[in-house]
């Protein structure tokens, strides 16, 4: 066995052992994709096949029909109230024909024995819960997804690697932010700068992601990016690989598709109380129901109001959000939902930029404390506004076609003054820890409008099905961005001075000023094809993007750049009845250069990514468990190269190249009513191609990760009531900068998280509704660096603990 064989197949198999060791057979029966809600139908005789695609699309079914065995057949007529699965049947009777559960909760049609009578079918008229791609889970297994194909698709045949953070799995473990949220999943790297009050940094194969929320995405800026509120939200999943031939201009990497809450005909409500570490206090509502009996208005409202500190002395983190949202079902085909939400955050910078002595590099005087706020909290602030509104549109037009819609404005208003201490390299501190300081002072203004429509039609042609989505999205983005650099005084790394007089300098030597307008418009074709149990998918798309630059520091100088480019995608699997899915799929990317350079003169070219995977999926049949595994090969070329040429002159070309390869094992399971379990091995190798720094790895990218979360809670006996969870992750070491040098790497680090938790309903009826939750994060408090980059470091979070009340009705 080749030596790199081996070292790629040994810590493979010990992930394997450990992320698939647990037992993952369940009791559970019922297929959760069941469309089990009640509606009106009124249809009449019509050609089998066109009458029964309709029912389980309307529905979010995944049903496999075999055209030959409904050819030249009509439907019975569909009229009264029925659940989807009542009303597949009712259209069956006299056709010789029934419905059969699947894996994975798919549903076939076979003809009826000879001999067999087919009985009546009855339904049970009532409202029950069933999962679409953009509604909640329940548990921790989602089984539907549209992520990759803006499709209500079935994950397990989903020919992609994707993750999703169901409503429970981020309850559970008391998820705050989205860097917590993805912790537990394979092949992402989160707050690798320690946890910032400001942003989520997160590196998805060895790339930043891009954000979605409802089906577009987030503005992206320098410093005035959203910071989305997990609290709203019903679902995460991520995406890994490229993607733009749906989504058009996005990283090679992956992306994150996040769904709000949605209004629900079935009222609830709930209010949580917190209370934890570093003075943490929030409470958390959320409101949802009918407005009138029928059922036509639904409404939702939820937010979070947060007064807190944090690890660093001085620094705040206080959020204002809330999110309204309003849902009109205007008939039976058609439905509109308004999203909207305000959140105002007053916070600072968490993720200080310590110096390497103190942290690092060992100093006589000691070490740098995780505490020590190195800036000023008279001069330091973080104000950023972001609202959005928005809607969601679906109207079905026959049995075949459907039009969807998602539209939403969104703005970010920014205002941010930082001191940061001097780097390693250009101004140490001297031996008494004494160190120069620079201001950062930053104005940013992100107005974004978005817009997506596709048509999806489902037909046969022949003995193959389709999927087929056409789709046209736009979107227009206005920034402005202004950067003051100054002189920030001197302060001691050990014990640092407040109360400097610093004085913010002019907008007149602002580095950056520019206000940058971007203009994208795409146009998208995919089809997802079956035949029996083959599965084809081919897309393809189109961008039209168009910056324009205008730099009043440079005299109102301006840019304009044009650039086109098309992706594709192409994707083959096959379902097995034994609920093993292997597939096969390749996929392409590009992403303009982000944001301005400081040259007016200057631009640069889309960067391109390409991949090849190669994976597999396995739902036991009748299960509530998920195991996914692949094996990727990752390209992206046009990369920013910097050379410097005799004379100390800098000339910045595109000749860079970039490669990672690597193995994602994955398994979330419902073992049983009592037992949850997620568990994720990553194992990658990045590697520059060409460039200066050719052979290095890239930044912020361990060869190997490994996670393990279970929770277990009791349902009978003295226990009743009361549940315990347990997490553990492992994270490899890392290089910051991109010589690779000593300064720059971070070593390896383990931590574990943990929960106790206490249904009170179970201790006296007349507490029903109400619970108690204790999580702590780095339960151990584990000391580490999570990442140097050659002139600072950052620490990782110490522990955390914080304390949950909540009630529900």
């Amino acid at each position: 066995m080749s030596r790199t064989l081996d070292t790629l197949l040994r810590p493979s198999l010990l992930a394997v052992a450990i992320a698939f060791g647990t037992p993952l057979a369940s009791p559970l029966l019922l297929a959760a994709e069941q469309a089990a809600s009640v509606r009106a139908y009124n249809l009449p005789s019509a050609p089998l096949a066109s009458t029964l695609n309709q029912i389980a699309s309307q529905a979010g079914l995944a049903l496999t029909l075999n055209p030959t065995l409904a050819a030249g057949k009509t439907s019975a007529p569909v009229k009264g109230q029925f659940d989807a699965q009542s009303a597949l049947r009712e259209a069956l009777r006299g056709t010789g024909l029934q419905l059969e559960q699947g894996t994975a909760g798919t549903f076939t049609l076979v003809p009826i024995p000879d001999g067999v009578v087919a009985l009546p079918q009855t339904s049970v008229i009532g409202q029950e819960d069933y999962e679409r791609a953009w509604g909640p889970v329940e548990g921790y297994v989602a089984k539907r997804t549209a992520a990759g194909t803006k499709t209500d698709t079935a994950l397990v045949e989903a020919p992609r690697s994707i993750s999703v953070a169901t409503r429970q799995q981020m309850q559970d473990r008391n998820v705050q932010n989205l860097d917590d949220a993805v912790k537990y999943m394979p092949g992402i790297v989160s707050a690798s700068y320690g946890s910032d009050t400001r942003y989520d940094w997160m590196r998805v194969r060895g790339f930043e992601p891009t954000q979605f929320l409802d089906g577009l995405p987030l503005p992206r800026g320098v410093y005035a990016n959203p910071k989305a509120e997990t609290w709203n939200l019903d679902r995460l999943a991520l995406l890994r690989g490229p993607a733009s031939s749906v989504y058009g201009q996005t990283p090679p990497g992956g992306l994150l598709d996040m769904v709000s809450r949605r209004p629900s005909a079935q009222s609830s409500n709930a209010v949580q109380v917190q209370y934890g570490s570093d003075n943490y206090r929030q409470i958390n509502f959320d409101s949802t129901g009918k407005i009138d009996d029928q059922g036509q208005f639904l409404y939702s409202l939820s937010g979070v109001l947060r007064d807190a500190g944090t690890q660093v002395d001085h620094i705040d983190n206080k959020r204002y959000n809330v999110a309204p949202s309003l849902t009109w079902n205007i008939d039976t085909d058609t439905t509109l939902t308004l999203l909207s939400q305000f959140t105002r955050d007053d916070t600072g910078t968490t993720s200080q930029f310590l110096p390497i002595q103190g942290t690092k590099i060992k100093s006589p005087l000691g070490e740098v404390s995780h505490h020590k706020n190195l800036g000023d909290p008279d001069y330091d602030f973080y104000d950023r506004t972001y609202y959005a509104l928005g809607y969601a549109f679906e109207h079905r037009f026959n049995d075949t076609w459907q039009f969807k819609q998602n539209l939403r404005y969104t703005k970010s208003e920014l205002a941010f003054q930082q001191l940061t201490v001097g780097s390693f390299a250009f101004s140490p501190a001297d031996a008494n820890g004494n160190i120069s300081r620079s201001s950062t002072n930053v104005d940013e203004d992100i107005s974004q409008f978005a817009v997506d429509n596709n048509f999806q039609a489902d037909f046969a042609t022949g003995e193959v099905t389709h999927t087929l989505l056409l789709g046209l999205d736009h979107q227009r983005t206005d920034t402005s961005y202004l950067a003051v650099f100054g002189d920030g005084g001197t302060t001691n790394i050990f014990n640092p001075v407040y109360g400097q007089p610093i004085v913010r300098p002019a907008r007149s030597t602002a580095f950056y000023d520019y206000n940058q307008k971007t203009v994208q418009t795409g146009l998208y074709v995919q089809d997802q094809m079956a035949l029996d149990n083959w599965r084809l998918a081919l897309g393809g798309r189109e961008d039209w993007v168009h910056q324009g630059t205008t730099y009043f520091n440079k005299n109102d100088a301006t840019n304009t750049d044009r650039s086109k480019n098309f992706s594709g995608n192409a994707a083959l699997s096959y379902v097995f009845d034994s609920g093993f899915v292997p597939y096969l799929s390749y996929a392409e990317s590009f992403q303009p250069a982000s944001n301005a350079s400081v040259d007016p003169v200057q631009s640069f070219k889309p960067t391109e990514g390409q991949q090849w995977e190669l994976g597999v999926k396995y739902q036991p049949p009748g299960s509530n468990t998920l195991l996914s595994a692949a094996v990727y090969d990752l390209t992206q070329k046009n990369v920013q190269v910097t050379r410097f040429q005799s004379g100390g002159a800098s000339v910045t070309d595109q000749t860079g190249e970039v490669k990672v390869k690597g193995l994602e094992l994955e398994a979330v399971s419902d073992v049983t009513d009592n037992l949850k379990v997620i568990a994720a091995y990553t194992l990658a190798k990045s590697e520059v191609q060409k460039g200066q720094y050719k052979g290095n790895r890239l930044q912020l990218i361990p060869n190997q990760q490994a996670s393990l979360w279970t929770d277990y809670t009791w349902h009978i006996g003295p226990l009743d009531g009361f549940g315990i969870g347990f997490g553990a992750r492992y994270t490899g070491n890392t290089y910051g900068d991109q010589a690779n040098t000593w300064t720059g790497k971070a070593n390896a680090y383990t931590v574990f998280d943990g929960t106790v938790h206490y249904d009170l309903g179970r201790l006296d009826n007349s507490l029903k509704g109400a619970s108690v939750k204790v999580n702590a994060t780095n339960l151990f408090n584990k000391d580490y660096i999570s990442t140097c980059d050659g002139s600072y470091c950052y620490f990782g979070d110490q522990r955390s603990v914080v304390a949950s009340a909540t009630y529900q009705w």
